[in-house]
């Protein structure tokens, strides 16, 4: 198939363009936000094709992967046909709900062209979809290795802009969290949190994926401070690099982190005292590191994520071999 999407979530397209299809990424003469085009961090696929904007129109597009409600507008203009109706279409949901959560509408409410794919069961619960088809194809990401060091008695976190996403991202908690165990923040728009928090926090602006991961399995322990968020794909990566998982057990960190993995709660103080004990205790978060890397493998695999959009793809554009219940009718 021949699939065109946006390059909007990094982690989430890189495991996505690995599939058996060819993908088309829009590109504009700035590389925007509508035209990233391929990434520049991370080695995809020749597979994943840029396609200047302009040149679209001339491109034979099986599926469009829609990412943003806008992306409905920018298809018909840029492809001169529908997402849903002139050509099949799939709506890719990454995030949680605004607004009136949990009674939230979703855009595509009114639609029933085209269907909505939570990447988490939470998402599935807490939007309201109304007449939209709707799929959970929970997120799958390529494995980097088991690269555990833990060398440095730190606890490692990712996040992108903390300071303007202070409560959703849980920034306000990380003082509580550095009188434990020193921190290392990896991630866009790092740079000023020291002075914004007043504490001492080492910062990693915006590193190349490989190194980052490289960086981040030499601390001790992975905190994921999150109050909302879909599935930070960073709280996966670090369970495969194999390490040991502090999180907050909101949205679906419950799912994600069995407890062999590491410590989840709502309990800021329950948290802190894990912290402490994987610092303190280096072959205690090794071995809960190695058991969080086989349930990150177990449920999160590129393998599995990637036969589920296969399987959804076939589905949705009709190309897909026959079953028994097709030949009985």
């Amino acid at each position: 198939m021949r699939v065109l999407l946006w390059h909007v979530h990094g982690s989430w397209t890189t495991s996505f363009v690995h599939g058996a299809h060819d993908y088309l990424v829009p590109l504009t003469p700035d590389r925007g936000p509508d035209g990233r085009g391929r990434a520049q961090t991370y080695p995809w696929p020749e597979a994943a094709r840029e396609v200047p904007a302009d040149r679209l129109r001339d491109e034979d597009v099986d599926l469009v992967v829609l990412q943003r409600p806008h992306e409905l507008e920018l298809a018909a203009e840029w492809l001169g046909r529908r997402p849903g109706r002139d050509v099949p279409a799939v709506y890719v949901e990454h995030n949680t709900p605004k607004g009136e959560v949990p009674a939230t509408r979703h855009p595509l409410a009114e639609r029933d062209d085209i269907p909505v794919v939570h990447v988490t069961h939470f998402n599935h619960l807490f939007w309201d979809c109304g007449r939209a088809p709707t799929r959970v194809i929970e997120h799958g990401v390529v494995d980097p290795g088991y690269l555990y060091t833990g060398e440095l008695p730190r606890a490692g976190v990712v996040v992108n802009e903390p300071i303007r996403r202070e409560r959703v991202a849980g920034t306000d908690l990380l003082p509580q969290f550095a009188e434990e165990a020193p921190l290392d923040v990896f991630g866009m728009g790092v740079t000023g949190l020291p002075d914004h928090l007043g504490i001492p926090v080492g910062v990693f602006e915006d590193l190349p994926q490989a190194r980052m991961h490289a960086e981040l399995a030499r601390r001790r322990v992975y905190l994921h401070p999150y109050r909302w968020t879909s599935l930070g794909l960073s709280l996966i990566e670090a369970m495969l690099l194999g390490m040991p998982v502090v999180a907050l057990a909101t949205t679906e960190a419950v799912e994600a982190v069995p407890p062999e993995a590491g410590v989840i709660s709502t309990r800021v103080s329950v948290l802190t005292a894990a912290l402490d004990a994987f610092v303190g205790e280096p072959e205690l978060a090794r071995q809960v590191g190695r058991t969080a890397r086989a349930a990150a493998l177990a449920r999160y695999g590129l393998g599995r994520f990637l036969s589920d959009w296969d399987r959804l793809i076939a589905e949705v554009t009709g190309d897909r071999p026959a079953v028994l219940t097709d030949l009985l009718m």
